[in-house]
């Protein structure tokens, strides 16, 4: 069976989810679409970028995900299809690659258009499609479209260190309106030493000197700070919403201060 994903900004009554999934079906029959995410924020390439990374890994090598996010942005732009860790990536020349981690490997090619291709307004349904459908039969990325390494490569936005301070924000929220931040718990521990710590969450206002290893170690309505499954530093409001209480979003700042 082939696997293909799909990661866009379309919302739930969008036609365009359908008409890709057709065009994919028409092209390989048997293969297996599935969802990673239609709730990306419209035009949001870093969020797309985080949900795809943190998912990709944990599906079977050869599978095809598509990116649709950010691809009308400049219509006029190279379509690109990716070969990294022997999963395939179909998407816009929108920076996207840059952020998908730091694989050993690297394939990109700049997929061939004809003229009307390359001007059309679905690019998804007259290209992705169409590419993914190739690399599903069996095709190498070399027929598909010409070898590049001139493409757009976006900089995972990293903490920063000063003195006895780390600066990170938040870089995604999930479904719980919990702030997923880019402190890691390598940088923590490194920086941290044990040492005694505060931690404060946009001002001096919300500040928290401990973190939790669960979430059910707390009582409803505690400000609780944990590191999570991906193990990045994440800021939590038991039975609550971070980003609703505290009026967090992506590029809040989170500051981690220790003695």
């Amino acid at each position: 069976m082939h696997f293909v994903t799909l990661t866009s900004d379309w919302k739930n009554d969008d036609f365009y989810t359908g008409a890709l999934k057709g065009a994919l079906l028409s092209s390989c029959e048997n293969a297996s679409i599935i969802t990673l995410s239609k709730q990306i924020k419209a035009y949001s390439v870093a969020e797309a970028a985080f949900v795809v990374r943190n998912s990709y890994k944990h599906f079977p090598k050869g599978t095809v995900h598509i990116i649709t996010v950010g691809s009308d942005i400049e219509p006029y732009s190279k379509k690109l299809a990716a070969r990294i860790d022997d999963h395939y990536f179909i998407s816009s020349d929108n920076g996207i690659f840059g952020l998908l981690g730091d694989a050993e490997e690297v394939e990109v090619v700049s997929i061939h258009l004809d003229e009307t291709e390359s001007i059309h307004s679905f690019p998804e349904l007259s290209i992705f499609a169409k590419a993914a459908g190739r690399i599903l039969n069996g095709e190498k990325l070399e027929t598909i479209g010409v070898s590049t390494q001139e493409y757009k490569k976006q900089v995972p936005l990293r903490a920063t260190l000063e003195n006895n301070t780390i600066t990170g924000a938040v870089i995604y929220i999930d479904s719980y309106g919990n702030a997923i931040t880019n402190i890691s718990t390598d940088l923590f521990e490194r920086i941290g030493k044990d040492r005694e710590f505060t931690i404060y969450v946009q001002s001096k206002h919300y500040k928290i000197t401990k973190l939790n290893h669960f979430y059910s170690e707390t009582s409803a309505g505690d400000l609780i700070a944990i590191f999570n499954s991906l193990k990045l530093l994440e800021i939590a409001i038991r039975n609550g919403s971070a980003k609703d209480l505290l009026n967090l979003n992506t590029d809040s700042t989170i500051r981690v201060e220790f003695n």
